[in-house]
C-alpha cells in the first residue's frame, strides 16, 4: 500500500486508464482534493499542457 502523500508540485506518472495511451505518462500535480464520494482526487498536467484527474490510485509518484 502506498503511504506517500501526493502534494501539489510532485512529479507523477499518469495511468493509461486516464490518458488513453499505451504507457504511463509523466506529469506534475496541480491540485489534490479530498472528495467525499471519491476519496483523494489528483489533477496532474503533462508537458503538452493536458490535465488529467482521477482517484489517487491512478497516479504513481516518481523519484524526481
Amino acid at each position: 500500500m502506498d503511504t506517500k502523500v501526493i502534494e501539489t508540485g510532485d512529479s507523477v506518472l499518469i495511468s493509461p486508464d486516464l490518458t488513453g495511451l499505451t504507457n504511463w505518462t509523466e506529469g506534475v500535480v496541480v491540485e489534490v482534493e479530498s472528495n467525499t464520494y471519491n476519496g483523494i482526487v489528483v489533477a496532474a498536467e503533462t508537458k503538452d499542457r493536458n490535465v488529467f484527474f482521477g482517484q489517487k490510485d491512478l497516479f504513481k509518484t516518481t523519484l524526481k
